[in-house]
Parts: C-alpha cells; structure tokens; sequence
C-alpha cells in the first residue's frame, strides 16, 4: 500500500536555473544617420506580427536639413497599407508623451535602456480595395436636415414627429416669393412711412410719464415743474393761512395742518415763519398743499366714501378736494364711485414730492419724507429719479446755501438740475 501511494504522487519539477538579468544604459545613442528602435501606435486596425515595415526620410526641403526630413515609417499587408500619419504623430510629440525603450539581449541577459525618448508613430490605415474608390463630399446643410428629418420620421418619437410637422408647416419657401419681394418691400415702405421718429417717440413717451407738467428746456430747476401747474391758480387762491398767523405757538400751527404727523412739514412751517411776509405765504401755502396732499393718499389708500372727504380732510377747501379727485381717483365701469389705483397713486406722489422739492430748494431729504409717508427709503429714491434728480451727497457750498449743518455732509439728497433728464428704461433680459 505504501509503495502505490508514493507511486501516485506527482513529481516535483526540478527548479530552473535563475537566470541574471543585467540593466545597464547605452553608452551611445543612435547616430543621426542610422535608424534604430521605433514606437508606433496602431489606432482602431492592428496588422499581423509578420508585418514588414521600413522607414523612410522626407526628401529634405532646404539645405539646413542634410539628412532630410521627418522619418515615416510604412509597412502593408495583402489588404491594408499602414503608413504614419505625421499630423497625428507631431501632436503627439508636442504634448511632450515620449517613452525609453529598452533592447534585451537574450544570449547575454543584458537590457539595455536607450539614453534617448521617444515619441511613438502614429500610424493611419488604408484599404487598398477603396483606394480607388473617390470619397463622396460632404453632404451639403440642406441634404443633412433632409436626412436628419427623414430619419425623424422613420424612427423618431411622437414628440419628435410632431416638432416635425410644425417645423414643415412653418418654413417658409424662398423660391416662391421671388416674384414678390418686390412688392413685399414697397409695401413695408409704404407701411413704415407712417411710424414715428425719434423726436415724436420721445415726446409721446415725456407725456405719458406719471409727473407734473414739466418743461424739457428750462435752464433752472425752479422753471422745470411749474408751481401753477401743480397747483391751479384757483386752488392756489382757496388756499387758507390765516390760522397759521393766528397760532400762537408750533402745536397750534400744527393743529391746523390737515396732515399732522409729517415732521418734515411741521419743521418747515416754523422754518417759514421766521421769512418775509411775501415769501412767507407762499411757502405756507404750498406746505398746506402738500399736508393735504399727504391727508388724500391716507384716506384714499382703501375704500372709501366721497362724502366723507371733507370730515377726513379738515379744513381743506372743497375746490381742492374737488380738484384732487378728479385728477388722482377714477370710477370703475359701471360704478359711481370714485377709486384710487396704484398708477394714480404714483401720480400722486410725484406731484407731491415735486412740491417738496420747492420748498427745499431743489435738494429734498427723501429718507425723512419716506418716514412720514410710511414708505422704503429706496421706493421713494426711486420715485424722486423718475422726477430726474439725482442721489448725491451735499458739498460745503451746497450745505451753506441751503443751510444746512455738517452733520448732514454724509447724507444723500435728492437734487434736481436742469435742464431735467429722466432715467433711461432699462431693457429686460431674456428669459432661457
């Protein structure tokens, strides 16, 4: 039994000898004139390893070159050429990809490292059956959407048909109208003769801003918004400041303001009073106006009833009552009952705010009328540059004029100059 057993067991192989590689680096490199190893790289075709190839040098084009051009390795099969494609192959070598090769002896055991890198062919196939064959040009943009529509229609979606269909339906055939474009020109001609210009544009489009009357050519700012145009002359003669006069301290002038709790017109009422008499009821005047201005925006802003206005406005002649509604509410169809809109609103505040910068000299403070209003800072910036004035900030000379402390000389003001320039309409950006 022992003896079959052992007879059974596999023989170990004996161990082969070890063979010693030795790696040295050449000495030398190859000379200039002699072809040594070369690297290609067969893209998609690779031939059989019984492939012959040679290389061949470029005849040389100038006589810098002695031993010719770029080296082009070729080689070829029963059916298929090889040969380097040296546009390929020189970007290769430009993107710095290069490679050491080795050359193993196997009589000696020794690899040796060539000192040189090399950047590898790359090498491009032909079939000789289709060489005579001439390539089809190009297909031209029409014979492509012709075959992309076909192919579409055979095998596409129903969303894809369909887009199809409605692009067919849309095109517009260019032979067909080449007896026409005549006409169709002579009719948009005659079409655009009735379009306005430039200058009509612009003034249909100055009329129909949410602003007083005002005038383009004024060359100072009290001459741009007329006070009689904010305030008719009728208006302006109903206008009562009698109890302003008869007051005897700043509560009781500010009892008769129909607005009370505007602290921009309380101060300006007492900075008034200290003026000459003329100047004085003027600026009283035009303040009672914009109190009541501010009363008609609060009993507005909701609905509301007409006759009860004057209980509201206390102490606001009925013309201007009168006036106010006609100009800043209007009657829904098939209603008698006068309602404010925001565009009217807007109006609204325009005119009032353009009063106000009368009163302050053409540089209002919009962040304390906004206080008063119950309005954003930036909402009332924002109507004060639809009047054309601009945000800045006052210099010493401009405080001087105006009276104002230096506290102040970090603060914006809204500043009307003249001749007046409105904003310019932004134009909206495309949606994706």
């Amino acid at each position: 039994m022992a003896s079959a057993s052992t007879s059974q067991k596999k023989r170990k192989r004996e161990a082969s000898p070890a063979r010693e590689l030795t790696f040295r680096v050449a000495s030398h490199s190859v000379a200039p004139d002699e072809v040594g190893p070369m690297l290609v790289s067969y893209p998609g075709v690779r031939p059989p390893p019984s492939t012959g190839f040679r290389c061949y040098r470029k005849k040389a084009k100038t006589t810098a070159e002695p031993n010719g051009g770029d080296l082009i390795v070729a080689g070829e099969t029963d059916a298929v050429e090889f040969e380097t494609n040296e546009e390929e192959t020189r970007r290769v070598a430009q993107s710095g990809c290069r490679y050491l090769v080795a050359v193993h002896n196997k009589r000696t055991g020794v690899v040796s490292v060539l000192p040189t890198p090399l950047s590898p062919h790359i090498l491009s196939h032909t079939v000789k059956a289709l060489k005579s064959i001439e390539p089809s040009p190009a297909p031209s943009a029409v014979e492509y959407f012709q075959a992309r529509t076909a192919l579409g229609e055979t095998f596409g979606t129903k969303k894809a048909k369909a887009a199809i269909r409605a692009r067919e339906r849309n095109r517009v055939d260019v032979s067909a109208m080449e007896g026409v474009m005549d006409f169709v020109m002579a009719g948009i001609d005659k079409g655009a003769g009735g379009l306005m210009t430039t200058e009509e544009a612009k003034e249909v489009a100055d009329s129909n801003r949410p602003v007083p009357p005002f005038s383009a050519t004024a060359t100072s700012p009290a001459d741009v918004y007329p006070l009689h145009g904010i305030i008719p002359e009728p208006e302006w003669k109903a206008l009562p400041v009698s109890a302003f006069y008869a007051a005897g301290s700043a509560n009781e002038r500010k009892a008769a303001l129909p607005f009370r709790f505007s602290h921009w017109v309380n101060t300006r009422v007492e900075t008034a009073m200290e003026q000459g008499d003329k100047e004085r009821k003027r600026t009283l005047k035009t303040l009672f106006y914009i109190s009541s201005m501010m009363a008609f925006r609060r009993a507005t802003d909701r609905k509301f009833k007409t006759e009860d206005l004057p209980t509201k406005l206390q102490g606001v002649p009925g013309p201007v009552i009168d006036s106010l509604l006609a100009r800043f509410t209007e009657c829904p169809r098939g209603s008698t009952q006068p309602r404010t809109t925001p565009a009217l609103q807007t109006r609204l505040l325009t005119h009032l705010l353009a009063l106000c910068l009368r009163v302050d000299n053409y540089a209002a403070d919009a962040a304390l009328i906004a206080r008063d209003l119950s309005l954003a800072t930036d909402y009332m910036n924002d109507v004060f540059k639809s009047l054309g004035c601009k945000l800045v900030k006052l210099n010493e000379r401009e405080r001087t004029r105006l009276g104002l402390p230096d506290s102040v000389a970090d603060e914006k003001r809204a500043v009307l100059t003249a001749p007046v320039e409105f904003p310019k309409q932004r134009m909206k950006k495309k949606t994706k």
